[in-house]
């Protein structure tokens, strides 16, 4: 297990056009590898970010061609690659799933998370049902690496901590946060939430969002993250543009903090 490593966030703006959505990611992801990430995560629903009710039109398989591509990313710039999200086709249901993957530098799939906490907000001027359109998952993720523990959460996630409390989180190092947290929530939440997670599960937190408006007049609100498990934010993007953010991922310093406040042997509940 290497105690040092590089750690980088993707901040895009995904519209309804897949094919360019997914060049974007690929690009993306080779400037991450550029600048010596080993673990690199997308952002929700990455190759198409639209209105829920034309999900289902653009859902695949896990094994179709957005997995593919991501595999094969992974495997050219040999990373650990968290493939954002994506709506993935059911064989039971009308709903589709809020899928994410992670791929090794071998391009094999090692982990797979299905959203559980749906994004069903009612506010004066942000409404979105996500639960009418897609399935909540049932089942956590976590995949060892020789990088550590990598666990899995998806956007809407991040405000609900038992979650994060599920985990054996003695064998996590970092959580993989894709999201497309919006500007009206995220102006008074993002940072406060993502730092709060880091903190009281002493981890690393990588959060990759969208930015920008898409359906509906939502807008995405940027402002990417990795924080450390004391809190302190590593990077930060704006909230207006493309970018890749990288930090180093120090398991020394993971260690460290989970020795000098040993938190995680009080659980109780």
């Amino acid at each position: 297990m290497s105690d040092h490593w590089i750690a980088a966030a993707v901040q895009m703006n995904a519209g309804e056009d897949k094919e360019f959505n997914l060049q974007t990611a690929e690009r993306l992801i080779a400037q991450a590898a550029d600048q010596g990430a080993q673990l690199v995560v997308l952002p929700e629903l990455f190759n198409y970010l639209g209105r829920l009710e034309n999900l289902a039109e653009h859902a695949e398989a896990i094994t179709g061609p957005t997995a593919s591509r991501m595999r094969k990313a992974a495997q050219k710039h040999q990373i650990y690659l968290v493939a954002g999200s994506f709506a993935e086709r059911s064989e039971t249901e009308s709903r589709v799933s809020n899928t994410s993957l992670i791929f090794d530098p071998q391009g094999k799939q090692v982990g797979v998370y299905r959203k559980i906490h749906l994004f069903d907000i009612d506010l004066p001027d942000v409404h979105v049902q996500e639960s009418a359109f897609v399935a909540p998952g049932n089942q956590v993720s976590l995949c060892q690496t020789p990088l550590g523990g990598v666990a899995q959460a998806i956007c809407y996630d991040l405000r609900f901590p038992e979650m994060a409390r599920s985990f054996d989180l003695e064998k996590v190092a970092c959580l993989a946060l894709p999201a497309a947290f919006t500007a009206k929530t995220g102006a008074a939440h993002w940072q406060v939430l993502v730092r709060s997670r880091a903190i009281e599960n002493q981890l690393f937190l990588i959060a990759a969002n969208q930015y920008g408006p898409y359906a509906n007049g939502i807008q995405s609100y940027g402002h990417s993250l990795i924080v450390d498990p004391w809190g302190t934010i590593l990077a930060e993007a704006g909230g207006d543009a493309e970018e890749v953010i990288t930090a180093e991922i120090s398991l020394e310093k993971l260690r460290e903090v989970r020795h000098h406040m040993p938190a995680l042997r009080h659980r109780r509940l």
